[in-house]
């Protein structure tokens, strides 16, 4: 468990997070992650083989540090599955903010430069961001079935739509050099999503949080 991983690897891994989502891959060396976490080649070798294996692994602590951070998220009290929904849109705009290294996606970053190249590593990432987007599937079926039920799209598609516009939305904020453009992005996904539901008149101002 990462709970219990050598505190000298967790400190190689948070090195990577860093310099991987501020510098790309490539660009990455093995003197830079050492550097950041304060570390001896020697020291780095010791936990790992290598950049690639330690991208992978890097990739899971990042997804497991995602998993615990949402799971904490207090929108996953409400009762109504949508509101759920809809809260965690609210929540992915409120944590829009600082640097663009620390908002931005460990995995998305890494699959875009490395898709071709580093096989092994695409799946890793593939795996991870799947895996958020069936957990968000089990939000979105439980809303479907309750405001939607003769909808004719289904909870995952949408649950992958919703990252692929948060991916997207990262991109144009590099492109941009700030989170503005991906705020405003985020409020359009959350407007769409309230437009797929038939949620009842008096039940409308309640969802509308975020607008």
């Amino acid at each position: 468990m990462e709970q219990a991983a050598h505190p000298t690897r967790v400190r190689i891994l948070d090195a990577a997070l860093r310099v991987i989502r501020s510098k790309g891959y490539a660009d990455t060396s093995v003197d830079d992650l050492c550097a950041a976490a304060g570390l001896t080649k020697g020291g780095f070798f010791h936990h790992f083989k290598g950049k690639e294996e330690l991208a992978i692994a890097a990739a899971k602590h990042f997804s497991d540090r995602a998993d615990q951070f949402f799971a904490g998220a207090a929108y996953n009290k409400l009762d109504d599955p949508l509101l759920r929904l809809l809260g965690y849109v609210d929540f992915r705009i409120s944590i829009l903010r600082g640097a663009l290294p620390e908002f931005t996606c460990f995995l998305g970053t890494t699959v875009q430069e490395t898709y071709q190249t580093h096989p092994a590593l695409r799946e890793a990432c593939h795996n991870y961001i799947w895996s958020h987007a069936k957990n968000l599937a089990k939000d979105v079926a439980l809303a479907k079935d309750y405001y939607a039920p003769d909808a004719d799209w289904n909870a995952e598609g949408l649950a992958l739509h919703t990252q692929a516009v948060i991916q997207g939305s990262f991109i144009l904020a590099k492109a941009s050099n700030g989170p503005a453009i991906a705020v405003e992005s985020l409020k359009h996904l959350r407007r769409y999503i309230e437009l797929l539901f038939e949620v009842p008149p008096q039940d409308a101002k309640s969802l509308q949080g975020g607008n």
